[in-house]
Parts: C-alpha cells; structure tokens; sequence
C-alpha cells in the first residue's frame, strides 16, 4: 500500500468545545469542520494546524470506542489516519500483508470521506486509519 501521507491526527478528547479553544489559542489552529458521526460515535472537530489537520473527538457515550478509549488510557492520541487512492483496495493489500483489519469494508467518517481502521495490534500499537478524498 502505498498511501499519499498522513492526512490527519486523530485526538481524544472529553470536552471538544474546550479542546478546539485549545487548539486555537496556542497553535493558531483554524476549525475546518465539525459534525456528529454516529456510526463512529462521536462528536468531532477538524482543526487545521499550519497545512497539517488535527481531527479531536469526543464520545457520544461511554460505551463508544472513543467513550472506552478515554476511560482506560485518558485523552490523548487515538490515531493516525493515512490518506489513500482507494480504501477498499488498501484494506484487501494490508490484508494481504498480515495487517489485523478492524473494519472489513469501509464507511462513512468525518466530511463523509470514506474511511477504515486497522487493529493497533498490527501496527506496534497505534490505532490507524485509511482515508480516501475519493
């Protein structure tokens, strides 16, 4: 797989409104997007940081992935997503290549990209998401 960079950072976070305060005033961040995923359970902000993006996301609930997340390792970094060609083909070459898929098919994340993750247990712990614009 060979993806064209990272296209965000994803971060936990219990207070989104507060997170992009943060965000705003001490690195200038600019809020590029906000909305509600449900299917991922959580509310999540897109801040632009100079030319590189921050997606900060709060749970819906603490039975979300981002809810257990947060009530066993405390905000912080969740993941880092990988913009790719094609999401369906990427997962097909990371499974191929022994990669642990959390999602077997794609589905719908923030700014309706298409998007899927990628066991951290495959990746020496870190949560990571393939990402397609298309």
């Amino acid at each position: 797989m060979q993806p064209r960079g990272i296209h965000h950072l994803g971060v936990a976070v219990t207070d989104l409104d507060e997170a992009v305060a943060t965000y705003e005033r001490l690195f200038g961040a600019r809020l590029e997007h906000r909305d509600t995923v449900p299917d991922q359970g959580v509310e999540a902000a897109s801040v632009r940081v100079g030319e590189s993006r921050v997606e900060l996301l709060s749970p819906l609930g603490d039975e979300t992935p981002v809810g257990k997340f947060l009530a066993k390792r405390g905000p912080g970094m969740h993941h880092v997503a990988y913009e790719v060609d094609d999401v369906r083909a990427s997962l097909a070459e990371l499974e191929a290549a022994g990669a642990e898929l959390i999602d077997a098919e794609p589905r719908r994340g923030l700014f309706g990209l298409q998007v899927a993750f990628v066991h951290p247990d495959a990746v020496h712990g870190v949560l990571s998401e393939v990402v397609s614009l298309d």
